[in-house]
């Protein structure tokens, strides 16, 4: 190709002539200039190998290019020794994971650091007051809402009675219709009776109060006007609370005249347009509650149409309550829309201000309604709010929380430290209610029974009572955990981890028993519900390759960390099981799975990173298996994002690389690549040297490819400086070390390296080889990378190695499976690799070899094109004539 597409060029002589010409125009000086130089270095360091003499004329034999004379006993010893030292070097240059995966075997790098960046934005360690990092709130008093933070009542709610008018004055005020409520209305009127699910919190109550508030209005005006009044002349609608112990049959009872108390503290008398409520414990952290039979609906519901009453049942979601919401009476009940409940409740507040303002004042207050529900309206809407609050939707106690803090701070009787504090609160609490007393059923002892389900007692025959309903107890809560773990995840991927979670639970709490495994426990619309998290859209790497998935999510930036934070400061018993939880994800081959739960591994070492160390990062560090070592140094650069623990976490790193075992080395080498383990650059590349050249280079492969992963940094030049110097060391080990760097460069995609770049130019070129994506982003670091390629190409031990990666950087430029072809890269490379004449003729030597490959033949036209790519200043003046030749061939 050379002789034809150079124009008939002369010897070597002419060709270095003329390429002296060419660079006679250059400003700087390109590798090809320093070659004279570079040879006599390489004669002082390398005995096996000189660049361009006697290891040349061997590789021309090995890869069937003409040879010369020679030969002899001598000869062979050296070719022999030639051999052993490149088959070394190929060893360094494989994979770090081969030993999990084989040769053959995709790292999967590519998805882990793209899992890697999900998961980290759901733990913002740049938040100091609100971030995972110390962030622990036993109670705060603001303004005139005193929030308990230990998620326990201080005195019991109401469980029956009627409900006080000026309640219902209150809520037919404020309450915010959910979606389909005129239809939820209709049932009612139509049937006497609806059963309401939903989940907790989500105002449910208020929801079913004003639905029988509305009804049974409805009702006693209708009776007035029918003349169905009592004996005191008129009928009254009344809403009464009923107690849920009695249950449904109960109420049946007390509306049919059967003797019982009247229901809810009914007189007896009048029970036309009266509304009941009942709320059934119905939830799953109660084993044993019985939901009642369809046959029971029906009976009370015929009471309720011949008393002229209603009533609606209000149900948690979730397995046991199933049948009565797929029952006739059965109907969801939607949560209310979060900016309409919010700017309901910032109304309340600020005309009840106004108001007292305007008594306090005997005048007009200085700001109108609209305009303090303005600036209210703008305060929520400001990023550093819906940060602190860092929840989707707001349930009706959370939207007065926050209506409250909004309007004290309008009203300068609250500071805005306060009011962010205040709202980093909503997401805490919730947590708190969700893991308070889950496993209370478990020890509570029944009444009269002295042994009970907390002894593991005996049953009335003798034998010993299993805790059939721990499974049960514990899955809603392990799926939360393993939730806050993995969010981002595919749907079964953290259904999967729910499952080992709930079983490691229900060992801890009863070692002596095997825990029953539920089989069809999962309901996904419930789950969902009750652990405020959705659904989306989105795409997993399976092999390299995305497929269309269905990701899991938090409704809420802040609840990931809360109910990691609640788990692990609030209740010391969970985490043994979740530590052994953790160490099964790190096994896991997946990296949506692996790398996230390393992510969230790191975010619980930061609360108590004593703890954490002991349990976590040096078992797991120490690990055979290099993907549990490098979860462990996934877990590091975690912790060491924080500040608070990142000297500790450099000091941790650093004793490995100087005093640690083989294992606790290679773990370093791997958190070193991130680029926080050591304080500078420099002290990042003396670690990663002491590593790849101690003994016979054993942990060469790992160093070398933390060191790549460097390079995407913005010290990259840095980086390259420094591997010329190994490069150019007296001892082959050194020399090796930069060597095999300079070929991983080259062999990598930015994918590869766990380069988390998004949003960034090297992150849009993740299927670059990392050599090309930093030629066409940072065209200043090209001489220097050229020199060291160029070093390889001519170094004996490495040439191979090497010239199999400049053919892999030369295809990568026209694949065509490629998202993005690498083109401009080379473009911008090879004219600077292959300055000198008898660096093109060893391009030429490389395509024709490409051309003629049995495997993959490289089409002419694309390597005639890759040839003008080496040579543009040829191709533009080669004459007229050729260029019509080539814009023919080019364009058929």
């Amino acid at each position: 190709m050379a002789e034809e597409e150079q124009g008939g060029g002369g010897g070597e002589s002419a060709g270095r002539a003329s390429d002296k010409a060419d660079r006679s125009d250059r400003a700087d000086r390109s590798p090809r200039e320093k070659h004279g130089d570079r040879d006599k270095r390489d004669r002082d360091r390398d005995k096996g190998g000189d660049r361009r003499g006697e290891g040349k004329a061997d590789d021309e034999r090995r890869e069937g290019k003409p040879d010369g004379e020679g030969g002899g006993e001598g000869g062979e010893e050296k070719e022999s020794e030639h051999e052993r030292a490149a088959g070394r070097f190929r060893e360094h240059t494989r994979d770090p994971m081969a030993d999990d995966e084989g040769d053959e075997g995709p790292s999967d790098f590519g998805a882990a650091a793209r899992a890697r960046q999900a998961t980290r934005l759901l733990f913002d360690t740049g938040r100091d007051l609100n971030s995972f990092d110390r962030s622990y709130i036993q109670s705060a008093h603001i303004g005139d809402i005193h929030l308990r933070m230990d998620a326990r009542q201080s005195v019991p709610g109401m469980r029956s009675g009627p409900v006080p008018q000026e309640e219902l004055r209150r809520l037919r005020r404020v309450h915010v219709v959910p979606a389909g409520y005129v239809r939820l209305r209709s049932a009612l009127r139509a049937r006497r009776l609806l059963v309401l699910g939903a989940a907790p919190g989500t105002g449910r109550t208020s929801t079913a109060l004003s639905l029988l508030d509305e009804v049974t209005a409805l009702a006693a005006a209708d009776a007035n006007e029918q003349g169905q009044q009592d004996e005191r002349g008129e009928c009254v609608a009344r809403v009464l609370r009923v107690d849920p112990d009695g249950g449904v049959g109960r109420l049946a009872d007390s509306l049919t005249g059967t003797p019982a108390e009247p229901a809810g503290g009914d007189d007896g008398q009048q029970r036309w347009a009266t509304g009941y409520l009942l709320a059934l414990p119905l939830s799953l952290t109660q084993p044993g509650a019985q939901p009642p039979a369809v046959l029971d609906l029906d009976r009370l519901a015929a009471a309720l149409a011949t008393a002229g009453a209603y009533a609606v049942l209000v149900v948690t979601l979730g397995a046991a309550a199933n049948p009565l919401l797929s029952s006739r009476y059965g109907m969801l009940c939607p949560p209310a829309p979060t900016q309409e409940l919010l700017a309901t409740r910032l109304r309340e507040r600020i005309e009840d201000h106004v108001a007292a303002a305007r008594d306090a004042a005997d005048g007009a207050p200085t700001r109108t309604v609209a305009e303090l529900l303005a600036s209210a309206e703008e305060l929520a809407s400001r990023a550093e709010v819906r940060a602190a609050v860092g929840l989707k939707d707001l349930r009706p106690a959370e939207a007065e929380v926050l209506a409250s803090l909004l309007a004290e701070h309008l009203l300068e009787e609250l500071p805005y430290a306060e009011l962010l504090a205040g709202c980093r609160s909503l997401a805490a609490v919730q947590a708190q209610e969700w893991f308070a007393g889950v496993d209370r059923a478990l020890t509570a002892r029944p009444d009269g029974d002295g042994d009970g389900y907390g002894a593991g007692g005996r049953d009335g025959r003798g034998g010993k009572r299993a805790r059939s309903h721990a499974a049960a107890l514990f899955h809603p809560v392990a799926s939360r955990i393993a939730l806050a773990a993995l969010g981002g995840a595919t749907q079964g991927a953290v259904s999967t981890a729910a499952h080992l979670l709930t079983w490691e639970l229900s060992v801890q709490a009863d070692p002596d028993h095997t825990p029953a495994r539920t089989l069809f426990c999962d309901d996904p619309v419930s789950d969902l519900a009750l652990s405020r998290a959705e659904v989306t859209d989105g795409t997993v790497e399976v092999l390299g390759n995305e497929i269309a998935a269905r990701l899991l999510w938090y409704r809420g930036s802040a609840l990931p960390a809360a109910v990691l934070s609640e788990v692990w400061d609030r209740h010391f018993p969970v985490r043994a099981p979740v530590v052994r939880w953790l160490r099964l994800l790190a096994d896991d081959p997946r990296p949506q799975v692996w790398v996230r739960a390393a992510v969230a591994a790191g975010e619980l070492c930061v609360r108590d990173f004593d703890y954490g160390y002991e349990e976590l990062i040096r078992p797991l560090a120490e690990a055979p298996t290099a993907r549990r070592r490098i979860f462990a140094a996934t877990l590091l650069d975690q912790v060491a994002a924080h500040a608070s623990h990142r000297t500790m976490v450099r000091k941790v790193v650093g004793r490995w690389t100087r005093r640690g075992s083989a294992e606790l080395r290679w773990t370093a080498a791997w958190a070193l690549g991130y680029g926080n383990a050591a304080a500078t650059t420099g002290d990042t590349l003396d670690a990663l040297t002491r590593i790849g050249v101690r003994g016979d280079g054993d942990q060469l492969a790992v160093a070398s490819f933390n060191v790549v992963r460097l390079l995407a940094r913005p010290d990259g030049a840095a980086v390259l400086r420094r591997i010329s110097e190994w490069t150019h060391h007296r001892s082959a080990a050194h020399q090796d070390l930069g060597l095999v760097t300079t070929v991983r460069m080259a062999s990598h995609d930015v994918a590869e390296l766990l380069v988390d770049e998004p949003g960034t130019e090297l992150g849009e070129r993740s299927d670059w080889p990392m050599l090309l994506a930093l030629a066409d982003t940072r065209p200043e670091l090209v001489e220097q990378m050229a020199d060291l390629v160029w070093t390889a190409l001519n170094t004996h031990r490495s040439k191979e190695v090497a010239t199999n990666a400049l053919e892999d950087l030369l295809r990568s430029a026209v694949r065509q499976e490629s998202t993005q072809q690498s083109k401009p890269g080379l473009a911008v490379l090879l004219p600077v690799l292959t300055a000198a004449e008898d660096d093109r003729r060893q391009l030429d030597w490389l395509l024709r070899r490409m051309m003629n490959d049995s495997e993959d033949p490289l089409p002419e036209a694309q390597a005639r094109e890759l040839w003008w790519l080496a040579t543009p200043r040829e191709r533009a003046g080669g004459g007229a004539a050729r260029g019509r030749r080539e814009e023919r061939e080019n364009h058929g």
